[in-house]
């Protein structure tokens, strides 16, 4: 499966920007005392989380993408795609449970599903 056939959603990448921003701004903090370096890492962490976090999709499954790991989801475990309140997209599985996707707003859903070439009986879109 070519990487085509893949739909890839990220976290803006101005928070990418911020971050690299602030670690540059805390250089002169960690660098004033030994005991003030792990300073260095909350910029770090977040640029790495904005760069990677998000979900991907292709016609087999869903991957969701967190800072440290990864979560797969078949697309036949999916009953339902939806918007919560604040716009951002959940999928419901088969088991009852709602699972949010990462950087994926509701008014994404049409593309999300665009890629599997089948719809969901509650899709929203």
């Amino acid at each position: 499966m070519s990487s085509s056939d893949t739909v890839h959603f990220r976290h803006n990448q101005a928070i990418l920007a911020a971050a690299i921003i602030a670690f540059f701004g805390a250089l002169p903090l960690a660098g004033a005392r030994w005991y003030l370096l792990p300073v260095l890492l909350l910029p770090l962490a977040v640029a790495l989380w904005a760069w990677r976090a998000g979900t991907d999709a292709d016609a087999r499954e869903l991957r969701l993408r967190a800072l440290l790991g990864q979560r797969r989801i078949s697309w036949e475990r999916v009953t339902e795609l939806a918007a919560d309140p604040r716009g951002r997209a959940v999928a419901r599985l088969d088991d009852g449970r709602a699972v949010p996707l990462p950087a994926v707003r509701g008014s994404d859903l049409p593309r999300l599903l665009s890629v599997t070439g089948r719809s969901l009986p509650g899709a929203a879109g």
